[in-house]
């Protein structure tokens, strides 16, 4: 058994009630881990303080797993190196375009990024702003995790390849052929990344990303094997 929770992007109320409604059911079917599919940050209000809990939780020696998501990497990266550019967006884009929320991000860091404001003095102010604690610990995040017989990864997988051999830009940025595809592949493949109005569960993967960011519920589920459950406060309902 092991719980997961979806795409989080900077909502850290929902975070922490999605943590409650866990232990309630940790409280009657015994402790497991806890593994956050990625998106900590951007797009909603408090990244900062959503990093900054589970990094403190980790510290603390709570049984959580955190897996890298590509917000999450553009956000430390982005700071690391200004000049990188992420494959998986076009040339011309970078983490602060408006549609990724990065600028909501450095916000919940007291750092104003107004688009007719240069891009360099925004990353800048941001390199100061941010505490590298919450950039190491970006960095680090793994990108894959298996248990059991489900696989964890933020965006899918490249169908037909181990997980061991996954390009790291497929496990955080996939759709295609990803989402179509039906076969089956070794493992039931949890995943976040593609929003969608509610966690669905498509025989061969689990789709938890019930859109957080654009004001939808941040999904708990309970996964035992390659079945699932989603957590609500009356308790379990099947997937």
């Amino acid at each position: 058994m092991i719980y997961a929770i979806g795409d989080i992007h900077g909502h850290l109320g929902l975070l922490k009630a999605a943590h409650d409604r866990i232990a309630r059911d940790m409280g009657q079917n015994g402790k497991a881990p806890i593994l956050h599919l990625g998106d900590l940050c951007d797009r909603g209000p408090d990244s900062k303080g959503v990093i900054e809990y589970l990094r403190q939780g980790i510290e603390d020696g709570e049984n959580w797993i955190v897996l890298k998501g590509n917000h999450d990497r553009l956000f430390a990266q982005s700071l690391l190196d200004p000049d990188w550019r992420d494959p998986g967006l076009r040339p011309e884009h970078s983490w602060l375009h408006p549609r990724l929320g990065g600028a909501q991000t450095l916000e919940s860091y007291g750092v104003h990024a107004p688009q007719d404001r240069p891009t360099a003095h925004v990353l800048a102010d941001a390199r100061q702003a941010v505490p590298a604690a919450h950039l190491d610990f970006l960095t680090a995040r793994p990108d894959r995790f298996s248990h059991e017989d489900a696989w964890f990864v933020h965006a899918g997988i490249r169908p037909g390849v181990a997980l061991a051999q996954q390009d790291q830009q497929d496990l955080v940025w996939i759709r295609e052929p990803f989402l179509s595809d039906k076969g089956d592949h070794g493992a039931l493949v949890v995943h976040g990344h593609t929003a969608i109005d509610r966690a669905t569960h498509y025989g061969n993967r689990l789709n938890l990303d019930s859109s957080a960011a654009y004001g939808g519920p941040l999904t708990a589920a309970v996964i035992e094997g390659r079945r699932a459950w989603v957590l609500t406060d009356q308790g379990r309902v099947k997937l």
